[in-house]
């Protein structure tokens, strides 16, 4: 294992992800309890955030694929992050008080690029790195659920005293990425820098000719996105479980603190389930964990059931996460992994997410969040049962072989054993 490049992504993750947490992971209350948004307000806010990640995905993703180990798309997302507090502070929030489709629309270009879209492209290119430099996706990722924790632990004290600390120190962590990367050295061989540098655009749209590509997108489209939707207001619905909204706020930053430690050391369990499980049936359990955390929601009540349902997020998305890139790698080619990862799973959750956030927003202003839950639960179960048909048997070499160092192989040579 290359244990510099190890340390210097993992930090650079840790630093992405504070900022992250800091920016956007109370959004949700800061839109209406600050700026005073209804429901149905925040939930275009959200659908325009989604939006502009959506059209920039595609265009991550090939840029991704195309520079292969360049740190081009780093130093862009690096300097974004270090203009976020500017930009809440005296772009974002003014705007949305006076024009709220302006400040939506250009609130979502910036966050849709940074936070949303760019997330994912930093995921991609690490996982990239990992399967050249034999370390696992997973063990870098555990420092950007440390950092977003870290972060989250103050983030509900912090929101009460003054929202634009958060923003501001989101702004510092984007300024020491800076030097992290200018540290990182990152080289691939010349031959398969090559094979990147010549990839062209008809090569990435080819993926969507590939009957498998629209199976993975069962579950992604489907089960997938109707969680993110799910989640999405839940700290406005959390911090109602309490008296007084604002210890409700801090005492949310806790919780997803706890979680989100958890959720760091099931990155580092992840990858032994899913090698047991195969790849297929890890999308699946990930999957059902979300079907039951959003019934729960739904049914339960008071801050300590909720609670307990909100960690259950802990436990599926690590194996969310290392069965995505195990399936990717163990059906498709290798160059475009980036292009699967911002096309499928990115653009994907952007384009439902786009337009599901004003319908369940509504849906809240109408029939309270708990009804919605319950809805929202039996679509995904009925997308869940496509998705037993939908998804692609695991390749026998995809769970023999290391996963930081497999590539995919023909059809034709791969043992089916799900």
């Amino acid at each position: 294992m290359n244990k510099k490049n190890y340390t210097l992504l993992s930090a650079f993750l840790f630093l992405y992800f504070f900022a992250q947490a800091m920016s956007i992971s109370l959004l949700a209350l800061w839109l209406k309890r600050t700026l005073g948004l209804t429901g149905a307000q925040t939930g275009v806010v959200f659908s325009a955030n989604f939006i502009f990640a959506m059209a920039s995905q595609p265009i991550y993703g090939f840029l991704s694929d195309k520079v292969g180990f360049r740190k081009t798309i780093l130093w862009v997302i690096a300097a974004l992050v270090m203009l976020s507090g500017a930009f809440f502070a005296f772009v974002y929030g003014p705007l949305l008080k006076t024009n709220i489709l302006l400040g939506a629309t250009l609130g979502g270009l910036y966050l849709g690029v940074t936070f949303i879209a760019g997330s994912y492209a930093l995921e991609s290119y690490v996982d990239r790195v990992g399967r050249k430099d034999g370390f696992e996706y997973s063990r870098a990722r555990l420092w950007g659920s440390l950092g977003f924790a870290f972060a989250a632990f103050f983030s509900g004290r912090l929101y009460n005293i003054d929202p634009l600390i958060n923003f501001s120190l989101a702004s510092l962590a984007g300024l020491l990425l800076l030097p992290i990367l200018a540290m990182t050295r990152i080289e691939g061989a010349a031959d398969e820098q090559a094979r990147s540098e010549s990839l062209k655009p008809l090569d990435a749209l080819a993926i969507l000719k590939l009957p498998k590509f629209w199976g993975f997108m069962v579950l992604i489209l489907g089960v997938t996105n109707l969680y993110l939707v799910f989640d999405q207001q839940f700290p406005a619905y959390y911090a109602s479980q309490f008296a007084d909204p604002k210890h409700g706020a801090a005492m949310f930053g806790y919780l997803n603190s706890a979680q989100i430690f958890v959720e760091a050391g099931m990155l580092f369990v992840a990858p032994f389930i899913v090698n047991r499980t195969g790849a297929k049936n890890g999308l699946l359990l990930a999957a059902g964990i979300m079907i039951f955390r959003i019934t729960g929601s739904g049914l339960v009540e008071g801050p300590v059931a909720i609670s307990a349902m909100k960690m259950l997020h802990s436990l599926e998305l690590p194996i969310l996460a290392v069965s995505i890139f195990r399936y990717i790698a163990g059906h498709f080619e290798a160059r475009l992994a980036s292009t699967l990862y911002l096309v499928g799973v990115s653009f994907g959750h952007s384009l439902g997410l786009a337009i599901l956030s004003p319908i369940v927003g509504k849906s809240y202003d109408l029939i309270g969040f708990p009804h919605t839950y319950l809805l929202i639960a039996l679509g995904a179960a009925l997308f869940w049962t496509a998705s037993l048909f939908a998804l692609s048997p695991t390749p026998a070499v995809a769970n023999r072989a290391d996963p930081a160092l497999k590539t995919a192989l023909p059809d034709a040579d791969l043992a089916k054993v799900d």
